[in-house]
């Protein structure tokens, strides 16, 4: 991390102004990380969320609202502090088979579906030279026992998919279905502006935000689905849709205007199918899952306005 912080451009006063109470209450010494570093963490977080035309009031009120001390903790996880990893393990490790059991619903699959996150937690699973923790992700915007929920859940609706296409297939093929290379549609060009804005838009998006997205849009499954999934009640799921679908329209517009285009053009912009961007929103929207065929229905969501994000 030394590298990283070294490299770093000068951070803003309003975090500056933060900095030392922010790694005081991190408490991010015990796990070997020095001040710098995790002030260098920090930024990085308000790079990613933080729009251009934010006030040094509003980054002050951002950076203080981040759960400081569990960043510290999963990212001295991620870069392996052995110190780190006994705490999160004393912490965390019965509340992971806990939520699992409540997701799973059975023992032996619960146990199955914790020990895979470990090893995305501890980067076992990676492919890359070197070890690559998930929680290198977490951004602290949230608790990260909610962000370990979202992460059990969508791995869970990973090994669902996975499972139902390969049961689908196998029993086409035991009746002799011949499997054809499907043929090529026309593409319709949208906007290369939308385009830039909404991959921008999702990408900012929280990972609980991206889980209830795909759940609920890309998936189908209902709202008392997902909220046994992660442990809240159904009016509050689609609370949280509602909000997040005017956000997210809210910042690919934006991002439009940003990019040129007047209020009108970005609206009329707006009513592109998503099926015609070239932006691969399931993998935007998905944690590292392998992409599948979007559903034949448009993805849209109401906004406040009464208007639809699509």
């Amino acid at each position: 991390m030394s590298d990283i912080a070294q490299a770093a451009t000068p951070l803003p006063p309003a975090l500056e102004s933060v900095a030392l109470e922010l790694y005081q209450k991190s408490k991010a010494e015990i796990f070997g990380l020095s001040q710098q570093e995790f002030i260098v963490i920090v930024w990085e977080v308000g790079q990613k969320y933080l729009p251009p035309t934010v006030t040094p009031p509003e980054v002050t009120e951002f950076y203080s609202s981040l759960r400081v001390e569990e960043l510290a903790l999963a990212r001295a996880c991620a870069a392996g502090n052995e110190r780190a990893w006994e705490a999160f393990l004393i912490r965390y490790r019965e509340k992971l088979y806990e939520i699992a059991l409540h997701i799973a619903r059975e023992d032996s699959a619960a146990r199955e579906l914790a020990d895979s996150l470990y090893a995305d937690l501890y980067g076992l699973n990676s492919r890359q030279p070197v070890r690559v923790s998930k929680l290198a992700s977490y951004t602290g915007r949230g608790s990260l026992e909610g962000w370990l929920r979202t992460v059990l859940a969508q791995e869970h609706v990973n090994r669902y998919r996975k499972q139902k296409r390969f049961v689908s297939m196998e029993e086409e093929a035991d009746e002799g279905t011949q499997f054809a290379a499907p043929e090529a549609q026309p593409v319709v060009a949208a906007d290369p502006r939308l385009e830039g804005a909404t991959d921008e838009a999702l990408a900012a998006l929280t990972s609980e935000d991206r889980f209830l997205l795909s759940a609920y849009y890309l998936d189908g499954r209902t709202l008392a689905e997902i909220g046994r999934m992660i442990g809240t009640h159904e009016s509050t799921i689609s609370r949280k849709l509602v909000k997040i679908s005017k956000a997210l329209r809210k910042q690919i517009l934006a991002g439009l205007s940003r990019r040129g285009m007047s209020r009108r053009q970005a609206e009329e912009a707006l009513a592109v199918d998503v099926r015609d961007l070239q932006v691969d929103i399931r993998s935007r929207l998905a944690q590292e899952t392998a992409p599948v065929s979007f559903p034949e229905k448009k993805v849209q969501a109401q906004a406040g306005d009464g208007s639809t994000v699509t």
